[in-house]
This record gives C-alpha cells, structure tokens and sequence, in this order.
C-alpha cells in the first residue's frame, strides 16, 4: 500500500537543529511527561508519542484530521501516516 495523503505535507521534515530543545507543549501545560516527540508534517504542531501518557500527536490527528507526523527524536528520519497505518517514504 503506497499512503495518498503525502499531498498533505507542507511542513518538512525536520532537521537534527529542529529538534533540539523541543517540547510537547499540552505535556509541559499539564506539568506531564512524554516518551518521545512526534512533529505535524500538515501544520507543524509538536505533540507525544502513543507511548506517551497523553498521546498528544494522535489527539491532534483525532480533532484536525492532519494525518503525517514525522519523528522529532535524534537521528530518527522516518514519517507515519495515521489514515493508511504506514511508514511514509
């Protein structure tokens, strides 16, 4: 299966200067803490991971409907599409 919504991306990918220093801001909010971070290739937003506590990428997914994130961790260069269930190439 090939995803068809990489038309939807208009931020790109981050780089390694992108993502040091970043935060979930619902997390940091809610004085809560996150597993790793995962970054809106729609809109930019920066939210937490599914193993995270709050799942805060998949509820931005849930209310926009903005369906790629990209991950922000260290030397991690991979996107997922929550719609298709697949890595993104």
């Amino acid at each position: 299966m090939t995803c068809t919504h990489k038309n939807m991306m208009t931020i790109p990918r981050p780089s390694e200067g992108d993502k040091e220093g970043a935060v979930c801001p619902e997390c940091v909010e809610t004085g809560s803490s996150w597993v790793h971070l995962r970054i809106c290739r729609t809109c930019g937003h920066v939210g937490c991971c599914d193993s995270s506590p709050n799942r805060h990428a998949r509820k931005h997914w849930e209310t926009s409907q903005h369906p790629i994130i990209s991950s922000m961790e260290p030397r991690e260069i991979w996107s997922y599409c929550f719609i298709d269930d697949e890595l993104v190439k």
